[in-house]
């Protein structure tokens, strides 16, 4: 199969992204596929949900971009295997943020410097999945030019499904303007606790808000003391908790995506 990279965006902090992106990273490995993760967050936490921690002398997603801008020879020692997961991972720390303010003073192509590096990585994997930090900034627009296709985990709440708006007009600005091929996988419900009035409604609002033109996974990714355990571990859920509700959800997700 082709290459396919799924950026896993909103711009609304604690929807489960980096959760997403872990657990279903490690659920599509499960089922043979070859899968890289990329941290795209200065805040690193999808870095040290795998029980990474990042040094003055660590090959971060700083380093290849800040390679890219300036021309330099790409270190070839920048992904690291994690083995009890079987995926591979691109980390990131807060040297990233300087990447961030470096980018909007790049006059040429700085949308693309991701995607110049993933040209030239991809055909090693079936799957690359980018966790884009909190925002729609500079980070943000560059994984959604090198994607595919993105992913938008929603938590079922008010304000979680408010900032949906925002975001689909970025994708849309980006499908536009940047990358014509963008297409976005569907919403998917996460933290949900069916046993809340909140929960339904805010469920039951998104689905007839954008059911009809986009997919809402039929998977929804329950609240679970364990799956929020599991990063402090330096585990996926899936090898944390492997008879749990969030990992049956996540490997359900996958293969929704896969099919």
């Amino acid at each position: 199969m082709t290459t396919k990279v799924i950026a896993i965006a909103n711009q609304k902090g604690g929807v489960g992204k980096t959760t997403t992106a872990a657990s279903l990273g490690t659920a599509l490995s499960s089922m043979g596929y070859q899968v890289l993760l990329i941290d795209s967050d200065p805040q690193g936490s999808l870095t040290a949900s795998f029980g990474y921690t990042t040094d003055a002398n660590s090959i971060t997603l700083s380093t290849i971009m800040r390679q890219v801008i300036t021309g330099e020879p790409i270190s070839t020692n920048c992904i690291i295997r994690h083995e009890s997961e079987r995926i591979d991972l691109i980390p990131a720390d807060i040297s990233l943020a300087g990447i961030e303010s470096t980018l909007v003073n790049v006059s040429v192509d700085r949308e693309y410097v991701l995607k110049d590096f993933l040209e030239n990585t991809q055909s090693k994997y079936d799957y690359i999945l980018i966790d884009c930090m909190p925002s729609l900034g500079m980070l943000t627009v560059n994984a959604l030019v090198a994607a595919h296709s993105v992913l938008i985990p929603v938590q079922a709440a008010y304000l979680s499904a408010k900032g949906l708006e925002q975001l689909l007009a970025t994708v849309g600005r980006i499908k536009k303007r940047l990358n014509p091929a963008l297409q976005i996988d569907g919403i998917l419900m996460t933290m949900v606790d069916s046993r809340t009035n909140n929960a339904r409604d805010v469920s039951g609002s998104i689905k007839a808000a954008y059911g009809q033109q986009l997919r809402i996974f039929g998977t929804s990714v329950p609240r679970s003391v364990r799956a929020e355990e599991s990063p402090a571990a330096g585990k996926s859920v899936l090898v944390y908790d492997p008879d749990g509700k969030v990992t049956s959800s996540y490997i359900a997700l996958a293969r929704e995506v896969t099919a």
